[in-house]
């Protein structure tokens, strides 16, 4: 234990150094840093889809033998669709934006020659620690790159020899950059992270990504500020003005598209005008999908109703229980409920979901700006899946997580979500500003206070 101690140690300590180096290092440098990145993976790809494979490989024995979920092992693979793409252009993607750090904010003249600025910066030091997707090691560590933040890595076991790969070649490729190779670390233990967690002299922030039990568990046991969700509790409500077509696009998409998002639909809510309507042909579309229904009372007697009988009622629909709508499924499952109105929906929500990401269906401007207003999710939707929440799909280039915490960064997070600020006091006087000259009474100077047009500031 002492030596995992100590090991863990060096590599804060060596992080903190790294971001310490790199804040003279000009932005340029960073931009440079995610290309060459990107070369060394195109270069590693070949060796990096086999550890992928093998790890792919070992997911599946423990998955046969009940140890490890089906979700996770999906997320395992860098092969599926178009992830390994979608990877690469992420880096690119984010080398193309503009630099976080340096902007002004703020600006006020507190006396002649006395300016005052409030300017973006870096963190810090970053411990990401992530479970299963081995592309959030290249995510996270582009993302921490151009916003000027060093970062410590913590994969799950069972992609650890993807990730192994991949942060060779992070490495590799800063390398060959002004940046410190240890600007970018990965670590492989349990041991390590919670040596780490207790770091905070040398660690300004934790962004786990993962189960509700991970999240917790970190949450529980660090003084280091955590940013993350624990959950992603996603609804689609359908408003009694909901158009049918529209409903059935964005509830399908929110559900089936992938499942095992954190951003996938896990609640249906529908209003009980719409039991005899659009509520059976939504239902229809669902179970061709193959989709499992947890229903409640109205939403079950209402499917039941049906004549001739839809097609998988028996295996498909099943009655709910409260605890339906308090659970993940992270699967071809969704829980419905009933409400009588827009506001009954509302209060549900605030009182069930994770604050994640929620959707109305609807066809009226009033209620979508009431349900925008009064559901507390970190995105709040009208009539678009539920899916649309990624730093990707918002045009941050890549995310380092979703958080649904209400302070510094909301939402999906890239780069804005990774910089704070600091003030800086600038006197142009030749005798300097001291406060004793300042206050009220005869002799004494009192603040201006004027703004000062920030357009033309940089730093």
């Amino acid at each position: 234990m002492a030596s995992q101690n100590s090991q863990a140690i060096a590599v804060a300590k060596a992080a903190k150094a790294a971001f310490e180096a790199s804040q003279l290092i000009p932005s340029s440098e960073r931009v440079k840093a995610l290309h060459e990145i990107r070369r060394e993976l195109e270069s590693a790809k070949d060796e990096i889809l086999v550890a992928n494979r093998k790890d792919l490989e070992a997911a599946q024995v423990e998955v046969d033998a009940g140890r490890m979920s089906g979700t996770l092992l999906k997320r395992l693979d860098l092969t599926k669709a178009d992830k390994w793409e979608s990877m690469l252009q992420g880096v690119t993607d984010v080398a193309a934006l503009p630099d976080p750090t340096g902007i002004v904010s703020y600006a006020s003249e507190l006396d002649e020659e006395l300016e005052l600025y409030r300017v973006s910066c870096p963190i810090g030091v970053l411990l990401v620690i992530f479970e299963a997707r081995p592309e959030v090691v290249v995510n996270i560590a582009a993302l921490a790159i151009k916003s000027g933040n060093a970062a410590i890595l913590k994969g799950g076991k069972e992609s650890s020899a993807t990730a192994q790969l991949l942060s060779k070649a992070i490495q590799s490729a800063l390398s060959k950059t002004a940046i410190p190779s240890t600007y970018i670390q990965a670590i492989q233990t349990r041991a390590e992270v919670s040596a780490l967690l207790g770091l905070d002299q040398y660690i300004d922030l934790v962004i786990p990504r993962g189960s509700n039990s991970l999240v917790r568990n970190i949450q529980n046991n660090t003084r280091i500020p955590v940013m993350g969700h624990a959950d992603g509790l996603c609804s689609v409500y359908l408003d009694e003005t909901a158009n049918l077509r529209k409903a059935l696009r964005v509830v399908l998409d929110s559900k089936t598209d992938y499942p095992a998002a954190c951003n996938a639909a896990e609640t249906l809510i529908v209003h009980e005008s719409l039991l005899n309507s659009i509520w059976p042909a939504v239902a229809k579309a669902l179970l061709a999908s193959d989709v499992q229904l947890l229903c409640d009372a109205p939403s079950l007697a209402a499917l039941q109703a049906i004549s001739p009988a839809l097609p998988k009622l028996s295996t498909h629909v099943h009655p709910s229980t409260p605890s339906s709508y308090e659970t993940e499924h992270l699967s071809l499952t969704l829980s419905v409920i009933t409400q009588p109105s827009l506001t009954a929906a509302i209060t549900f929500i605030n009182a069930h979901s994770s604050h994640h990401t929620d959707c109305i269906v609807t066809e009226t401007s009033e209620s979508a700006s009431t349900f925008c207003r009064g559901v507390d999710s970190a995105g709040t939707f009208v009539n678009a899946s539920t899916r649309f929440a990624d730093g990707f799909r918002y045009g941050f280039g890549t995310e380092v997580g979703i958080s649904t915490g209400r302070i510094h960064a909301r939402g999906p997070v890239g780069l804005d979500g990774l910089v704070t600020y600091k003030y800086m006091l600038r006197s142009r006087a030749d005798e300097g500003h001291i406060v004793g000259e300042f206050g009220i009474g005869e002799g004494k100077k009192e603040y201006k206070h004027n703004k000062i047009d920030v357009s033309s500031v940089s730093f």
